[in-house]
């Protein structure tokens, strides 16, 4: 049976508070509303308002509660409504949870995961669609998770919950009502939250990609697949610490390679990945890499505006041919 990334998300966050009573979930509307997207619906039943708990519209404070309860041995998980709002806990996030582990010579672990809704494309103008990954990617203390597929969906809370640092988990909006049939239990409880995935096996050129641009990705894969160019997709999972091994492997069996980034292309984790291909695998491409990557402009409300400022399906398959003459 098919399930959507949200129900899976929603098992997980069951799971963690059935199994361990150190677990919490806490954020703007978790409760009585069931969350923005629906996420929590039916556990303040199941688990009552202690652990699962309404907070005020403060992120800075409900996030700095999350850090201080995780420094007092619970578990808690901070849902976030969307990762703009994120900027307003950034002191809690960057100066505090990342940094105790090491100041305190690892007598402090931060057990905290951050839940954060991500991502473009439902027509919520600027200030609730930017992709801003790549600003907790670059912070040392912190694992950055971008689940893409209704299994990492489903596997990646419970490794997230047992690390001693904090995790942040993006979740893009657009894959809440992505579904696909979950693996047998013993796959996605082994979930790697280390190591990037190889989504698609190919031999001509690797997109690498993360998050809501995975099925992006996977389509222009068929589409290019139907005129005879065979590609590899490696879906990054795991945005900090990046999996350097299997995206350098992929680069040195295709030769060729497109990073497909949701955020902008100045400053982006495409340009770090790009940075990174060209320090260690400079002589086995055949071609300069290529990023397609959302143009240079707050994210526009107009349905029309909105689609053509994000990475779409044609670019990434016109990138593809362009780097093989084509």
């Amino acid at each position: 049976m098919k399930v959507s990334y949200r129900e899976a998300l929603r098992e997980a966050l069951r799971e963690a508070l059935a199994q361990d009573p150190r677990v919490f979930l806490m954020g703007e509307d978790v409760g009585r509303y069931g969350g923005t997207y629906a996420v929590s619906k039916g556990l303040l039943d199941e688990f009552g308002p202690d652990r699962i708990r309404d907070t005020p519209l403060s992120e800075l404070g409900f996030v700095g509660a999350g850090v201080g309860a995780a420094l007092g041995g619970m578990r808690p998980i901070v849902e976030v409504m969307t990762i703009n709002f994120s900027l307003l806990a950034l002191d809690q996030i960057v100066n505090s949870a990342a940094l105790l582990r090491h100041m305190s010579g690892g007598q402090c672990a931060v057990p905290l995961v951050i839940r954060m809704v991500t991502g473009a494309g439902r027509q919520l103008a600027a200030q609730h669609s930017h992709s801003l990954e790549n600003w907790y990617a670059h912070i040392p203390g912190i694992r950055v998770l971008a689940p893409a597929t209704v299994a990492d969906a489903r596997g990646m809370l419970a490794p997230a919950l047992a690390d001693p640092d904090p995790v942040i988990i993006f979740e893009h909006a657009q894959l809440y009502n992505l579904e696909d049939a979950l693996p047998v239990e013993r796959v996605w409880r082994a979930c790697d939250i280390s190591r990037a995935a190889v989504r698609r096996t190919g031999t001509q050129a690797s997109l690498i990609t993360y998050g809501g641009c995975l099925p992006k990705a996977m389509q222009a894969a068929d589409e290019l697949a139907a005129t005879g160019i065979d590609v590899e997709v490696i879906d990054l999972r795991v945005l900090r610490p990046l999996d350097l091994d299997t995206i350098a492997a992929s680069v040195r069996r295709t030769h060729r390679v497109v990073v497909v980034d949701e955020g902008w292309k100045t400053g982006s984790l495409a340009g770090e990945i790009v940075a990174r291909i060209a320090e260690d695998c400079l002589y086995d491409l055949d071609a300069p890499p290529r990023r397609v990557c959302s143009a240079e402009v707050p994210i526009p409300y107009a349905r029309h505006m909105e689609a053509a400022a994000l990475p779409q399906v044609a670019q990434i398959v016109a990138a593809v041919k362009e780097m093989l003459n084509v």
